[in-house]
């Protein structure tokens, strides 16, 4: 009797040992994956970090700009020698003389053709705009004498700033040893310092980078997503609810929904190259304009916004629709009244995110001629301007070494706004959505 329990019993154990280990094998298949979706997620994180990092600590020094405190003799005989105050001549007057001056008189023993052109090379270019904007903004100084501020040239912002090695040989470096002696000496009297640098915000583009700033990308931006989001949207929201609630589902409409499906992947070169042919050739439209710009950048985000809307409008539900029809309203009152608003945060929130991608597009605007050099800050639509993403391109294909750190802070600049975009989207999201 016992034999024949203990063979009964050996399959039930022997079923349970296979069970068991069926679990075991599970959970550990369980906790493998845990660990590798760990270790997906530290990964990204380490090189987004890493990519941070690296963008921050080569663009935060491009805020802070080295300036050289000159003495400057607004001479008449310069400025204005007729005295007539005409502003057209004042506008006229070699104000790169008077900063020239100003240098020269700091280092009198330097009396040679040659070291004086060295010497004037430690002052930006630029100072002669900075003094002709304070004499315009105050013509009594025409005449006296003073100081002013004006921004160093790149090298000595480099060498100041520690990204140009003073211990490498004089032949392995751009500044020269009196160079360097010139710059410790106006270091010792107080006349040079690292200032927030202003002109990266409020300048145009520049040959100069001490003088380039981003706000005309910025402007040219401001006008291109105005123009993308004016067409964009009302006619991806349009096109969204008539194939969804209007449209009669047969093979056309399903044709018409998945080339929207394919636009959508399709590269955004292929967008630019299009706006090309029509809008420019085609149309005649000026090139490297805002207005050119949207037109392209909306072909781009069609696609996104359609599909993003008839996302949101399927999300509402179908009582919804039956409960406006029953109370007598018509199809178009029920879908503007009831459906279209329950819809609007999901619309909003793929708007949002097709902007972000429209605002961070380079190429399909480099075939439009968006990578003109544009120093003028754009006034309308049909002005030359050029986009920060462009603008970022372009500072990167610099040979000047003064470039390298304002391209990253123009990335960062870039990231800020995307960054905000995309933080909207989520806002929008997480307060108007309504979970059935």
């Amino acid at each position: 009797m016992s034999e024949m329990t203990a063979v009964s019993g050996t399959p039930g154990r022997r079923t349970r040992d296979l069970v068991a280990a069926g679990i075991g094998r599970r959970y550990r298949a369980e906790r493998r994956f845990r660990i590798f979706g760990l270790v997906a997620i530290a990964s990204a994180l380490v090189f987004m970090a890493l990519l941070f990092m690296s963008i921050i600590g080569k663009g935060y020094s491009a805020f802070v700009q080295t300036e050289i405190r000159l003495p400057v003799a607004y001479a008449v005989s310069v400025i204005d020698p007729d005295g007539t105050r005409n502003l057209d001549d004042m506008r006229r007057a070699n104000y790169g003389k008077l900063y020239r001056d100003g240098i020269q008189s700091l280092f009198p023993d330097v009396t040679s053709r040659q070291d004086r052109r060295v010497l004037n090379g430690l002052v930006s270019s630029g100072a002669s705009f900075q003094i002709r904007d304070a004499v315009f903004e105050d013509q009594s100084l025409i005449g006296k004498s003073g100081e002013i501020w004006v921004p160093a040239s790149d090298d000595v912002d480099m060498l100041v700033k520690g990204k140009i090695d003073r211990n490498l040989p004089e032949s392995a470096r751009r500044v020269s040893d009196q160079e360097i002696a010139w710059i410790d000496a106006l270091e010792k009297d107080g006349r040079l310092a690292t200032r927030f640098n202003w002109r990266f915000f409020t300048n145009g583009d520049s040959r100069e980078p001490e003088l380039a700033g981003i706000w005309g990308a910025v402007v040219g931006s401001f006008l291109t997503m105005i123009v993308t989001l004016a067409l964009s949207f009302p006619l991806g929201v349009a096109t969204a609810v008539y194939l969804e609630e209007f449209a009669p589902k047969n093979r056309w409409t399903d044709i018409i929904e998945v080339n929207i499906n394919n636009l959508a992947a399709i590269p955004s070169i292929v967008f630019g190259l299009l706006g090309l042919a029509v809008f420019l050739q085609f149309f005649g439209l000026p090139r490297s304009a805002p207005v050119v710009g949207g037109l392209v950048l909306t072909l781009m985000t069609l696609p996104t916004i359609i599909i993003a809307a008839r996302v949101s409008l399927k999300s509402v539900p179908p009582s919804i629709r039956e409960a406006a029809l029953g109370l007598g309203a018509s199809k178009m009152q029920m879908v503007t009244n009831d459906v279209l608003p329950l819809a609007m945060p999901g619309i909003l929130t793929g708007t949002i995110i097709g902007m972000g991608r429209a605002l961070g597009e380079t190429a399909p605007l480099l075939m439009i001629g968006m990578v003109a050099f544009i120093v003028d800050i754009p006034g309308g639509f049909h002005d030359p301007a050029t986009v920060l993403p462009v603008q970022i391109y372009i500072w990167a294909d610099s040979a000047e070494r003064a470039f390298v750190e304002r391209t990253s802070a123009a990335i960062m600049v870039l990231l800020t706004f995307l960054i905000i975009m995309n933080a909207a989207a989520v806002f929008l999201r997480g307060k108007f959505e309504r979970r059935w």
